[in-house]
């Protein structure tokens, strides 16, 4: 399972606890990164001194995770940093650090890469077969083939400051050159499914497939 983000709304220690708990409600294993709300607002100090210490203390001391086995292989980037209210940052020792790593993988693992703020640096990691990248901080569910590379946009999940979209949430069905990419979006009282697509890979490029 993967939160791409904004676990709490000003980086708070009572809204770190509250999401470490609802998190150990869900199932394992789990795979999560900081988001921009998760660095301190308000309290100067914190944000530019330890800018992830409650992040680090109660959800996870690793904001760079990473997952790697025989058929794939998940790696997180931290984009969350002091100096940028909204928006985020990838540095080029990050981009080289991940360029590298999935260089070293075979082609027959899938490549996923998880941010919470979309970046658009993804032809420089499709020569070294990044499949897809999956990323939050939008608040809008989308599907986008981008480059080479497929980037799967996640919505507001369960907080009640949603957009223009209901509370919704993705599920990814994936194998060697297929990915089947399902949302679930909040319809009265539970979620449903409101759209499917199906992407397979053909000469080094993902191309959808059909969508119902």
């Amino acid at each position: 399972m993967v939160v791409s983000g904004d676990l709490t709304q000003r980086a708070r220690a009572r809204q770190f606890r509250e999401a470490r708990a609802y998190l150990d409600t869900l199932p394992r294993p789990q795979f999560v990164v900081p988001g921009n709300h998760d660095v301190p607002l308000y309290n100067v100090f914190a944000r530019f001194l330890a800018p992830l210490g409650g992040y680090r203390r109660i959800i996870a001391g690793d904001v760079e995770p990473s997952f790697v086995d025989d058929e794939i292989a998940v790696l997180g980037v931290n984009t969350a940093r002091s100096f940028v209210f909204k928006g985020g940052r990838v540095s080029e020792a990050q981009l080289a650090r991940v360029e590298e790593r999935l260089c070293r993988l075979g082609r027959d693992v899938v490549k996923i890469l998880v941010t919470h703020h979309p970046f658009m640096a993804l032809h420089r990691l499709a020569g070294c077969g990044l499949d897809v990248l999956l990323a939050g901080h939008l608040h809008a569910a989308h599907r986008i083939l981008e480059q080479s590379a497929l980037l799967v946009q996640a919505g507001t999940a369960t907080s009640h400051r949603t957009r223009a979209e209901p509370n919704s949430f993705n599920v990814l069905r994936v194998t060697r050159g297929r990915i089947e990419v399902e949302a679930y979006s909040m319809r009265g009282p539970e979620f449903v499914r409101s759209a499917k697509d199906v992407f397979r890979r053909e000469d080094d490029r993902w191309r959808r497939d059909g969508s119902a």
